[in-house]
């Protein structure tokens, strides 16, 4: 783990195997220095050659509008290299104005590590075979369900 500092901001960096999960720990008043938060981001993926980030965000109460679209930037260039930007935290509530307008397509938020690696469909993956293994599901029923994960194209 290493950490990094940043004006406003503490910056703590954790390398899983392709991921580079990166927790944003807020100073009090740190709206007021986020000019280069995404600079500072993409310095970090370039330095590890890893463009694919998991933000966790679960300390920031409110996110200010100057810093999503710094984000939203952050994705488009991720996304150039091939990368990509997940947002997770523990409470969806910090998180909500991210997800209003049309933000939500461009920085999907995620509730934890494992379900912003493994994607939306992973995890609803994960959830259906739960379900169905829970509730003594037909054979059909779990055939169709493998077929699905098999033919299903994998998120980045």
């Amino acid at each position: 783990m290493v950490t990094h500092a940043l004006e406003g901001f503490k910056l703590t960096v954790d390398r899983g195997p392709n991921w580079l999960f990166v927790k944003l720990r807020p100073k009090r008043r740190f709206a007021d220095d986020i000019a280069h938060i995404a600079d500072e981001l993409w310095s970090i993926a370039s330095r590890h050659f890893t463009y694919r980030l998991v933000l966790e965000l679960e300390e920031i109460r409110e996110i200010p509008p100057a810093m999503v679209d710094q984000l939203v930037g952050l994705q488009e260039r991720l996304g150039n290299c091939g990368g990509s930007l997940r947002i997770c935290g523990r409470s969806v509530g910090p998180l909500q104005n991210i997800c209003e307008g049309d933000y939500e397509t461009a920085l999907p938020v995620y509730g934890s590590r494992q379900e912003a690696v493994l994607g939306g469909d992973a995890v609803a993956l994960h959830e259906r075979l739960q379900e169905m293994l829970s509730s003594s599901a037909s054979d059909d029923q779990m055939q169709a369900t493998a077929a699905f994960a098999r033919y299903q194209p994998s998120r980045q």
